[in-house]
């Protein structure tokens, strides 16, 4: 098949390998660095800490890695449909004969990545529910030991310190040192924050630093420092220094203060406080005490100015003649009613004795019963011949044995 060309000799002809050399030079020397928007589509998280993602916009598409060491410093998370600025070179991979982008940086489009950063994980730890009032310690009133989680190398936090010695000189504060601005910021403050669950007593945990810029504060707003805040057991104030702008910390801690002093003053009462409240409490207390006296001593007087009090022995004499006249007529009813339960006795006691078997006996019956099974006899079926019987008669018990047994059809009373 031929389109009209000439074969080349072989001098002109090149390999596939030679051709996607020269392209990979002449593309990688004449694009070491580019500026790339687009929208991050089809993103991967390797297990290596590579990030493979494709870079695209409503006509085209470029594949680009980020290397580990690039992923690991990026302040958000890379998510499908952002919109980016990439910075970096392009590489020809030759084997394939492809080309990517790799990435040296990268800025979301239409906000800063710290402000990126910080809104998405404000999101993903409200949705937690780490922000919920519910979940908030209260401050205790009267805290003994104070532990302060910063550096104390800060000119904020030593004032914040002298705030607390001068208000409340009874706390006993303990200051456990870590930085608070750079790389290791984030993991140190961390551990300081579970390094005070292990100090015995602890009542309040204030972790803050003085003022800064975002990028001094940003260790205040990364996720481990946020979740160490809310698993802590003991109530957490923040206080960074930046009146303007709430950090992460701000918002998961138990209370916030605007500055290390305010947090100073927020944590402890004042003692001079507390002592004029003692004062004037005291001096309540006195003032309803004597109200009390002067109350039960026109009372009493009130009392002493009645008759009885102006004649007390006839008063009590008095008393006495009514109570024995009470005894007597006491003493009336209990005779009268012992008297009218002694005749109902009696009568009942001759009642009975009138019913007593043992007077029936008396006018010549007598009771028949088995010997064995104690069963008086009624009825003639009740015996065979040859049982015997006992008969209890009024002065004794007759023994016997039956001869014949008779069955009559209706008894006389000769019978009888």
């Amino acid at each position: 098949m031929s389109y009209g060309y000439e074969a080349p000799g072989e001098e002109s002809v090149w390999s596939v390998s030679e051709l996607t050399r020269q392209l990979k030079e002449l593309i990688e020397m004449n694009f070491p660095l580019v500026w790339v928007a687009g929208e991050i589509s089809g993103c991967t998280h390797a297990r290596s800490g590579h990030v493979y993602l494709t870079l695209k916009d409503e006509n085209s598409q470029i594949s680009a890695v980020i290397w580990k060491g690039t992923a690991s410093r990026l302040k958000f998370d890379l998510d499908d449909g952002l919109q980016v600025v990439a910075a970096g070179s392009v590489e020809v991979y030759q084997p394939r004969g492809s080309y990517q982008l790799i990435i040296r940086e990268l800025i979301p489009q239409g906000m800063g990545p710290l402000e990126l950063a910080f809104r998405q994980l404000q999101a993903k730890l409200a949705e937690e529910g780490l922000f919920a009032p519910e979940r908030k310690q209260p401050i205790p009133r009267f805290p003994m030991r104070i532990a302060v989680v910063t550096s104390p190398t800060s000119a904020a936090v030593r004032d914040m310190l002298q705030v607390m010695t001068r208000r409340w000189p009874i706390a006993e504060i303990i200051v456990v040192p870590v930085q608070v601005q750079g790389a290791a910021a984030a993991g140190e403050i961390a551990a300081g924050l579970k390094a005070v669950e292990s100090i015995p007593d602890v009542d309040v945990v204030i972790v803050g630093r003085g003022g800064g810029s975002l990028e001094d504060l940003w260790a205040f707003n990364e996720e481990i420092v946020a979740r160490a805040i809310a698993a802590c057991p003991i109530p957490v104030v923040s206080a960074v220094g930046h009146e303007i702008d709430v950090t992460i910390a701000d918002l998961v801690a138990d209370r916030r203060a605007l500055t290390p002093s305010e947090a100073g003053e927020l944590v402890v009462p004042d003692l001079r406080d507390i002592l004029g409240g003692v004062r004037q409490l005291e001096s309540d207390l006195k003032s309803a005490l004597r109200e009390q006296a002067h109350r039960a001593r026109l009372q009493l007087e009130a009392l002493t100015s009645r008759p009885v009090f102006a004649r007390p022995l006839t008063t009590v004499h008095d008393r006495l003649t009514q109570l024995d006249e009470i005894s007597a007529r006491l003493n009336q009813s209990v005779n009268r009613v012992v008297h009218d339960r002694g005749t109902r006795l009696g009568n009942l006691a001759r009642t009975l004795e009138a019913l007593s078997p043992l007077n029936v006996l008396g006018r010549g019956y007598s009771v028949t019963r088995n010997p064995d099974s104690g069963e008086v006899i009624h009825q003639q079926e009740q015996v065979n011949v040859g049982d015997r019987l006992e008969t209890l008669i009024r002065d004794g018990i007759l023994y016997s044995r039956v001869e014949a047994v008779e069955k009559r059809d209706r008894m006389t009373e000769n019978d009888a």
